[in-house]
């Protein structure tokens, strides 16, 4: 089992969603998503993230764009970095992700996409709203659902969760609930660890 802990606000967690399925499915493998809010962690174990926004190293800034852009292009993705709205608040759409529990795949990609593809702010009711008609959910529903205490409250859970299992960021990848890898670029090491833990099952 794979868990995929994430936030759709994150530009590598962009990639690496996108990424991970494919390699999933070739292994055989099922993904356990689990929203999170990483500003949640950020507040909580990792603060640096902020220093480096307020301060930017100019060098490394100018290359991290270019690395997203090589990344996204290999994916066969679009992304704008910066977008218009960034940082973005997606505490609606990480708790719509909640709601729609394992289903919740759609929906999320809708989010990423228009968010990192077609630079709109998914902070806003609207744009959950188009989001909601284009992958078939209920619009009155699902704004009733994101607004339960129990959905809140396993959104909370889940990024207390990733902070106490070692995690800082996202996205936060776990193989057999301990072996822990952070970011799109860790995939291949993902890959060979699932290979070498079906090779000893053998």
């Amino acid at each position: 089992m794979i868990e995929f802990f994430f936030d759709c606000s994150s530009p590598w967690t962009y990639l690496a969603f996108h990424n991970i399925q494919p390699l999933a499915k070739e292994l055989g493998e099922d993904i356990s998503w689990r929203p999170i809010l990483v500003g949640g962690i950020f507040n909580t174990v990792n603060p640096s993230v902020y220093a480096q926004r307020e301060k930017p190293v100019p060098l490394k800034a100018r290359y991290m764009k270019k690395d997203l852009e090589d990344w996204a292009r290999s994916a066969g993705l679009a992304i704008k970095m910066p977008p218009t709205v960034f940082p973005v608040n997606s505490v609606k759409a990480m708790r719509g992700c909640i709601w729609l529990g394992q289903d919740m795949v759609p929906f999320a990609t809708a989010v990423f996409e228009t968010y990192w593809g077609a630079d709109k702010d998914i902070s806003q009711d609207a744009v959950l709203a188009g989001i909601c008609n284009k992958v078939g959910i209920d619009e009155q529903k699902f704004f009733a659902g994101i607004s339960e205490q129990s959905i809140k409250d396993q959104l909370k859970a889940n990024t207390e969760e990733v902070v106490a299992r070692g995690g800082f960021g996202s996205p936060t990848i776990f193989v057999g609930k301990t072996d822990m890898y952070f970011g799109n670029d860790r995939l291949p090491l993902i890959r060979e660890a699932l290979l070498r833990r079906k090779a000893s099952a053998a």
